[in-house]
């Protein structure tokens, strides 16, 4: 890390900025230029298929660059929660290494989403770039000539000019060398492979000392990848539409989109050479000392990294759980688990600190934040509940992992664990790997790096590290071969290829009217056809549907399009097989669509499906505030799954429920029922509901106007987009079915309603009145069974006792046919047993009465053949014997089977019976 250099900013000290005030002084300014204030969206996205987290501050404004939605304000300004940790946005492994890159950083944006009908109520490049100036020179006061600024140079391949308009405003304000031509991968923005775009002019600081500008010109080293010539303002201008065939189309309405990074924007005005020494970082690296005894350096070596990867890491755990976002082993949730094992990583080999470590920051990390993200704040002991776990769970994992490979690498290891170890994997691992070789030079296979890291969440580099301590190393050429299969598996599965949207009609924003119709009369805006997982569908969009897409736990619509075609007088109808959101967009799946599509048409959700819907998901509100009053008011909604068939329920809560508690909830829920109370729901501002009562799910993006449920308001008021019933009486009756952990403090319960719940209450009762009819339908069933349970031990013990005193008559008769072969005992033999474990047994025994053996026991079991071979630990050193290689390399193929185990026991099963003989034989010829 470099030392600090001269001050960058005029006129302003070293600690004029906090970073609370930074932040503060970005909105004010934005707000005086009639911007709306809006709060961050969740870092977790949820109705968008191309993405896991929001990675940009215009994710959350998606539909109104695209032309879903009118946007609730012309000018907009915010700072935006983003995770850059996945797809082609992937800052990871820079992470801590360099000075700038985060996983989670705060994105402050101001936005203009163009009207033609009214220009002038937004903003294009003109007041784009005076604002950028005015903010940067005159409130924050940064010095002019520190300043670089990047412009599109064109692209001739394209066919796209130089933006010569970007030029002409900033030759206003900066000398034309510090004007700097960037090309299209730095200075043309796109949201994908096709949709909006547009050039995109950067602001770069440069923070070196004033020695190092004299001697090396700061516009040489702008998007040179220097830790100290950073970009950190990017105003995109939105003007063009790619599709799908690569052409660019010209918008009707322009737009601006910018992004400044904070973290970077705070550095360069507290005057620091790296994001962590500024006092958005400096705190959690402080308590990080404190908990660990040792000391920030701000070095580039590995203990100083890790200081910085715990800062960094510890805000995208934190936030992404507490916006909802478990770690699991799929999805985002891997992606978050990934994370927070990178971060136990660290801190256990570098910081020497063995138990967990960040569930200990929160505290700090809440505080910190609590004025402008105060979610973590109010979740502050369900979130650091799921690290700790998570940090325990993976500390065991890392132990076990060491000392299994400590245990094999060793040239003299005689270790027997059954456990997975190194030496194990390597010689089952993959042939192109070359194994044997591999092991012979010490290079650990790169197979065995991948599985130890994708089946046990071991990070190669940890790998990496304890290979180079004992003198090995990794072969990571056949490592990333692993990895990049595996990638390659993952995309070819999630891959969908969607066309450019076909307009049928111009409309105004598609409308749901499904809270009151379950059937209009609309017609198809577009569609476009999508093809993916070898399967090809339509996805439709209508100017008015009744269509309820799938959103906050409640399942889509299925239905039916009618199409009346009025020249021939026929009617053709279309089945609706899903309903989605793609950001706020309905969209309607079909397998297939007629040839015309224009004109009127009949769309007709089936109703009884969306009435089994209504009920299990009116349920979960009285369920939801049953768990709070039965459990603690600590109980909070985690995740939901609601359809027709039954409804699941994850909520936060830190040990089983009790059978005696899941009564009272369901008695509770039940008599929530019967009182038949009215469903009111109302329309009001979030403001407003939250001075109601009404309780809202972190994670969720909630508008200005938001829809209230009221189911008796001294009971039940949530925050809730979904469809519900008139009055709880609808439901008719509720059952839980069971209960489970989903995740460190995270309970599930699945129940039925309605129907579902009497059909499955019908089913228990059939099954009990079988069962006393098995028993000859006795007066008390529950002593019966007893009775027959006491009975069937007393059965077992006795059979038990049986099998033992005939093991040992037959281990009498195979000591007898002990044969002395090069000094070894051998004893080969077909036995008649009830079951394989018998083998074993007989195995074991034989180990106490002969010494320097070898015995391989096989029995035609069921009609299947079983093998158990035995070495005595003797032999297996003097002869270098081993009963699973025994298995693996002679018996499996002769039984048409397979098995394993150990040098010194190993078994084996397989379907033919026929060589047992041959087996024997073979086995035998092992010793002559």
């Amino acid at each position: 890390m470099m030392q600090s250099g001269d001050i960058f900013y005029q006129s302003m000290t070293e600690s004029a900025f906090t970073s609370h005030e930074i932040r503060k002084l970005f909105l004010d300014f934005f707000k005086s230029k009639e911007h709306l204030i809006v709060p961050s969206a969740p870092v977790v996205i949820k109705n968008d298929p191309t993405l896991l987290f929001t990675n940009a501050g215009m994710n959350q404004f998606k539909d109104y660059f695209l032309g879903n939605k009118q946007p609730v304000a012309p000018r907009i300004a915010d700072t935006q929660k983003c995770l850059r940790v996945s797809g082609k946005h992937n800052d990871l492994e820079e992470v801590g290494v360099d000075t700038y890159h985060h996983t989670m950083f705060e994105m402050l944006g101001n936005w203009s989403f163009g009207n033609p009908d009214n220009p002038e109520a937004g903003y294009f490049k003109k007041e784009a770039i005076a604002w950028s100036w005015e903010l940067l020179t005159e409130v924050f006061k940064m010095d002019k000539e520190n300043l670089y600024v990047t412009i599109f140079e064109g692209d001739e391949q394209e066919g796209l000019p130089k933006d010569e308009e970007s030029y002409n405003e900033w030759i206003k304000y900066v000398d034309a060398d510090h004007i700097i031509p960037g090309n299209k991968k730095d200075n043309f923005w796109e949201m994908g492979d096709t949709g909006p775009c547009g050039p995109c002019t950067e602001i770069h600081a440069d923070t070196r000392t004033e020695d190092e500008r004299k001697l090396v010109s700061g516009s040489s080293l702008v998007n040179k990848d220097h830790p100290q010539v950073i970009e950190f303002w990017n105003n995109v201008f939105i003007q063009f539409n790619r599709k799908k065939d690569g052409n660019l189309e010209p918008l009707p309405a322009k737009h601006v989109d910018t992004g400044m990074g904070f973290e970077r924007l705070v550095r360069i005005l507290q005057n620091k050479n790296s994001n962590y020494d500024s006092d958005i970082f400096t705190g959690t690296i402080e308590a990080t000392e404190k908990i660990t005894g040792k000391i920030y350096q701000a070095a580039d070596d590995k203990e100083s990294i890790a200081f910085r990867v715990i800062a960094d890491h510890i805000r995208a755990i934190a936030f992404t759980i507490a916006d909802g976002q478990l770690p699991s082993n799929t999805g985002a949730g891997y992606v978050i688990r990934r994370i927070l094992r990178r971060t136990v990583r660290y801190y256990y080999s570098y910081l020497d600190y063995k138990q967990p470590l960040l569930f200990q920051l929160l505290p700090i990390l809440a505080d910190q934040f609590s004025d402008v993200f105060p979610e973590l704040l109010q979740q502050q002991d369900f979130v650091g509940r799921v690290i700790r776990e998570e940090e325990e769970s993976f500390l065991r994992t890392i132990d076990t992992g060491i000392k299994r490979f400590q245990a094999h690498t060793e040239s003299n290891s005689t270790d027997n664990d059954q456990s997975l170890s190194t030496e194990t994997i390597l010689y089952s691992a993959d042939n192109k790997d070359n194994v044997e070789a591999l092991r012979k030079e010490k290079i650990i296979a790169g197979s065995f790096a991948f599985e130890l890291n994708d089946t046990f969440g071991f990070p190669i580099d940890l790998t990496q590290l304890m290979a180079s301590e004992i003198g090995w190393s990794v072969d990571m050429d056949g490592f990333s071969n692993a990895l990049n299969e595996q990638k390659n598996r993952s995309r070819k599965a999630t891959a969908v290829d969607s066309e450019d949207w076909v307009i049928v009609s111009e409309g105004d924003e598609p409308v749901f009217s499904g809270y009151d119709k379950t059937e209009t009369t609309t017609r198809i805006l577009r569609y476009r056809k999508v093809k993916g997982k070898g399967k090809e569908h339509y996805q439709l969009v209508l100017q008015d549907t009744p269509f309820y897409a799938e959103s906050g736990g409640q399942v889509g619509d299925t239905g039916t399009i009618m199409f009346n075609n009025k020249e021939d007088d026929r009617e053709t109808s279309i089945q609706i097989i899903d309903t989605r959101k793609e950001n706020d967009l309905i969209i309607h799946v079909a397998d297939k669509i007629p040839a015309t599509l224009d004109g009127e048409l009949t769309a007709r959700i089936n109703k009884v499906r969306r009435h089994e819907i209504q009920l299990h998901h009116s349920v979960t509100h009285l369920l939801h505030a049953a768990l709070r009053n039965v459990l603690g008011k600590h109980v909070s909604q985690k995740g939901s799954l609601v359809n027709d068939k039954h409804l699941r329920f994850d909520f936060s809560h830190f040990s089983k429920v009790s059978d005696e508690e899941i009564a009272l909830i369901e008695k509770m829920v039940n008599q929530k029922i019967r009182e038949n109370i009215a469903v009111v729901i109302k329309l009001m501002s979030k403001e407003e509901a939250v001075a109601t009562g009404a309780m809202a799910l972190f994670g969720e993006k909630y508008g200005d106007v938001v829809r209230v449920v009221t189911m008796d308001p001294a009971y039940s008021i949530e925050l809730c987009g979904g469809t519900h019933v008139v009055s709880t009486g609808e439901i008719g009756l509720f059952k839980i079915v069971h209960e489970s952990a989903v995740a460190a403090g995270v309970r599930r319960l699945e129940a039925f309603s309605g129907s579902a719940a009497e059909a499955y209450i019908n089913e228990e009762l059939s099954l009990i009145k079988n069962i006393r009819s098995q028993l000859k339908n006795p007066k008390d069933a529950m002593k019966a069974v007893e009775s027959l349970l006491s009975e069937n031990t007393a059965l077992a013990k006795r059979i038990e006792a049986l099998e033992a005193r005939q093991l040992v008559g037959i281990r009498n008769e195979l000591i007898q046919k002990d044969e002395v072969i090069n000094n070894v005992s051998f004893i080969g033999e077909i036995v008649e047993v009830s079951n394989p474990d018998a083998l074993k047994k007989l195995c074991y025994d034989l180990k106490n009465h002969v010494q320097d053996h070898v015995v391989v026991l096989c029995g035609n079991i069921g009609g299947k053949a079983h093998v158990a071979i035995s070495i005595s630990d003797s032999v297996v050193l003097s002869k270098s014997l081993d009963a699973s290689q025994m298995i693996k390399q002679h018996v499996s193929k002769l039984i048409n089977g397979g098995g394993g185990g150990q040098k010194n026991l190993a078994t084996a099963g397989g379907t033919n019976v026929s060589n047992l003989n041959e087996v024997i034989k073979s086995v035998r010829e092992l010793i002559v």
